[in-house]
């Protein structure tokens, strides 16, 4: 198996124009890395990435926006924002452009599309500037969210030019990872942005790697039963395997509904008519439904704390906001209770608002398509309705486990953040699947050359 992996990327280097998108792709990613680390002036990040590290890679919220930034936040780096900005508004356009007939109808004009992508942008800079004046707030005001770092993070005087310092720089970064995602879609491999994400993500992987090993030695600050038990750290790599097999399986799954095209006449020319499916993917909605979960999580706690604090005068109000603050903590009971079920609410909300079983029946009726056995129009609408309901139950299901396997691990467990995280949840989802896409484009130009590519074996051709 080694030898044919080597073989492979050795033929990559043989196809020119392969070979240049890979360097290319490299060298914008190694680009990317570097803004993870170059600090923004006036700030100490030296002392928050010691307190990152206490942690375990962070904890809560923070540390997870701080895994999707590569590590930048924890450096108070200019990319301290990551794509996370851009990807939040392009999906906010997305979904706004399926609800609203104005939006809808521009992109089907000339032109209609690349207007939507400056709206995009447009909003990308507002979510930049509020998460910005945010996060400089949070090292600001360090007794709240850093209350265990003894050094100052900010060494601004003026608070003012602390602010727009700091917020120009990062919204400046996140524009700058944009571009640098665009330029590897339209001149390299793979997807830009996700490819931006992913580089962020494995970058931590050394560190987990180093922290796992650390859980079994003398000196890792787990407890003595805990190194008494070596079988859990077999357990825990295979759990690992399991969870990326899964993910690869459920990414891939498809249902394939058979398609029957009549033979028909457009003119003088003759169309033979032909047998082909429809492949409806079980996980639809990917990783969305998640991204929209955690993102809406994200303020119940400070709006809770802010509420207990400014309910000083009514101790009984103040007692049972906090008492509701410590119930809706990150990995509570509570909290996996309201995450779960909003991830299989908006599994189905993303299928409804972007899948349109009116329209694609529409359109194999035009096309003197038909599913065997159903009725053509309304009939294979209902049909088409019925049938990803079903299979979405089942992504959304499985979405559900992985995603809270990881919260599970670190907060019942007591696995360190930055180890928890590669084993389950939005950051194997999107590693795995940008991934195996990036993969598969590879592999299209080996095959365009008459050489083989890395998933010759390993083509899933299930039906669910």
């Amino acid at each position: 198996m080694f030898r044919s992996i080597a073989t492979t990327l050795a033929n990559c280097f043989k196809i020119p124009e392969l070979k240049s998108r890979i360097l290319f792709t490299a060298g914008l990613l190694a680009v990317c890395r570097l803004m993870a680390v170059i600090r923004i002036p006036g700030l100490n990040g030296d002392a928050l990435h010691s307190f990152f590290s206490s942690k375990g890679g962070g904890d809560g919220l923070l540390g997870m926006y701080n895994t999707f930034a590569g590590g930048a936040f924890e450096h108070c780096a200019i990319g301290s924002l990551g794509i996370m900005p851009y990807i939040s508004a392009t999906i906010i356009i997305q979904l706004l452009t399926a609800v609203v007939p104005r939006l809808s109808k521009m992109v089907r004009e000339e032109g209609g599309r690349t207007k939507i992508i400056k709206y995009g942008r447009y909003l990308t800079v507002l979510l930049c500037i509020g998460q910005g004046i945010y996060f400089a707030s949070t090292w600001l005001h360090q007794e709240g969210q850093f209350s265990g770092i003894t050094e100052r993070l900010v060494e601004f005087d003026n608070p003012i030019l602390y602010y727009f310092v700091a917020v120009t720089i990062m919204t400046c970064g996140t524009m700058l990872l944009m571009w640098l995602g665009e330029q590897i879609t339209e001149r390299g491999i793979g997807n830009g942005v996700s490819l931006v994400i992913t580089i962020g993500i494995l970058a931590r992987l050394p560190q987990a790697v180093t922290a796992l090993i650390d859980m079994f030695s003398t000196h890792g600050g787990m407890t003595t039963a805990t190194h008494s038990y070596m079988g859990t750290g077999i357990l825990l790599v295979l759990l690992m395997g399991l969870v990326i097999g899964g993910v690869i399986a459920i990414t891939q799954a498809q249902r394939k509904i058979p398609v029957q095209y009549a033979q028909r006449a457009v003119g003088r020319k003759m169309y033979a008519g032909g047998t082909s499916f429809m492949p409806l993917r079980v996980n639809y909605a990917g990783v969305m439904p998640i991204i929209f979960a955690q993102s809406i999580l994200m303020f119940p706690e400070p709006l809770l704390r802010w509420l207990a604090s400014a309910s000083g005068r009514f101790p009984h109000v103040q007692d049972f906001f906090r008492s509701l603050q410590i119930q809706m903590g990150y990995g509570s009971f509570l909290y996996l209770a309201i995450y779960s079920a909003m991830i299989l609410f908006f599994s189905y909300f993303w299928v409804a608002t972007q899948f349109n079983e009116i329209q694609i029946a529409d359109d194999l009726k035009k096309n003197g398509g038909y599913i065997p056995g159903v009725r053509p129009g309304q009939g294979t609408s209902d049909y088409l309705h019925h049938a990803m309901s079903r299979i979405t139950l089942a992504g959304a299901i499985f979405l559900t486990v992985i995603a809270t396997i990881p919260i599970i691990l670190a907060r019942q467990l007591e696995i360190p953040q930055n180890v928890a995280q590669f084993f389950g949840g939005t950051s194997i989802l999107i590693a795995v699947g940008v991934l195996l896409d990036t993969m598969r484009q590879v592999e299209s130009h080996l095959m365009m050359r008459h050489y083989d590519g890395f998933l010759k074996k390993g083509k899933i051709r299930g039906r669910f």
